[in-house]
């Protein structure tokens, strides 16, 4: 998955420069702000799609899409979650030596609620508003 792609690459410029190997300063920086920017794409893309689809009559709340992923299946919540911890850990880990690094775990969230506005199942909204045919 894209998320644990993300840790991969954070991880491998990160902790380097966080121990010390000074070579890595710059490319721990260039890849945190550079991880920072891909998330920004992801949560305008994922925040496009959920309101298209909250204007289709989907009942779509922050909760549902980030906490339970949209009834994503036990597999795609462990994968998702996983990678967002493990970011955690690396981030909490080297935040120190790459203060930029703490920009970083906006990827992996981005990406959950991303694949929970693709793919996840949320009820009809009831009430006021536009309704599925």
């Amino acid at each position: 998955m894209s998320s644990w792609v993300g840790d991969a690459l954070f991880a491998a410029t990160a902790i380097p420069a966080a121990v010390g190997i000074r070579a890595f300063d710059t490319a721990a920086i260039a890849t945190a702000l550079g991880l920072f920017f891909v998330s920004l794409v992801i949560w305008v893309w994922l925040f496009a799609i959920a309101a298209a689809r909250s204007a289709r009559g989907d009942d779509i709340v922050v909760g549902s899409l980030f906490g339970t992923v949209g009834g994503a299946p036990r597999d795609v919540r462990i994968q998702l979650f996983g990678a967002l911890g493990v970011c955690l850990l690396v981030t909490v880990a080297t935040a120190a030596a790459d203060p930029f690094g703490v920009l970083v775990p906006m990827l992996p969230l981005g990406l959950v609620g991303l694949w929970a506005a693709r793919h996840g199942t949320f009820p009809l909204r009831t009430g006021h508003g536009p309704h599925r045919p």
